[in-house]
């Protein structure tokens, strides 16, 4: 499966390491592929001990880079997201209109990425049954007015 390019190939390997961490079902730009490395695990000491990352421009090259390195995870994207949803308690859905920068595990980046109409046509009063197939991309969406 091929991933989406970053959004700023000169801005990989300048985020902060802090993100938080999943969740909020929708994403507007890829920023970076991370692959964690973990001394305690093989991976060569680049950080007193401490855990670390690589950031790459593309999943191919941030795959490769885990598989070839020993106490390497498996990638994960650094994903911008302008609007998301939060789910306070099970099936209780909030629309949070603030900016965060999150880690998904890429799989992740499978669902379509997020448009104007994603998060209202899943709130809507009208959304079929299962709306989470509005975020897998498989729902019809609400037409626009």
């Amino acid at each position: 499966m091929r991933f989406p390019d970053v959004l700023d190939t000169s801005l990989v390997g300048t985020y902060s390491a802090s993100a938080a961490a999943g969740g909020g079902y929708t994403w507007d730009a890829v920023l970076e592929y991370r692959v964690w490395c973990h001394p305690e695990s093989g991976a060569p000491d680049e950080a007193e001990g401490s855990d670390y990352f690589h950031a790459f421009a593309s999943h191919a090259e941030a795959l490769a880079f885990s598989r070839r390195t020993r106490g390497a995870e498996a990638p994960l994207a650094l994903v911008l997201q302008e609007e998301h949803l939060d789910e306070p308690s099970p099936g209780r859905y909030v629309h949070v209109k603030e900016r965060r920068v999150t880690e998904w595990p890429v799989d992740f980046l499978t669902r379509p990425r997020r448009t104007s109409r994603t998060i209202p046509d899943f709130l809507a009063s009208d959304a079929p049954a299962h709306r989470l197939d509005i975020l897998r991309g498989i729902a019809p969406r609400t037409p626009t007015t």
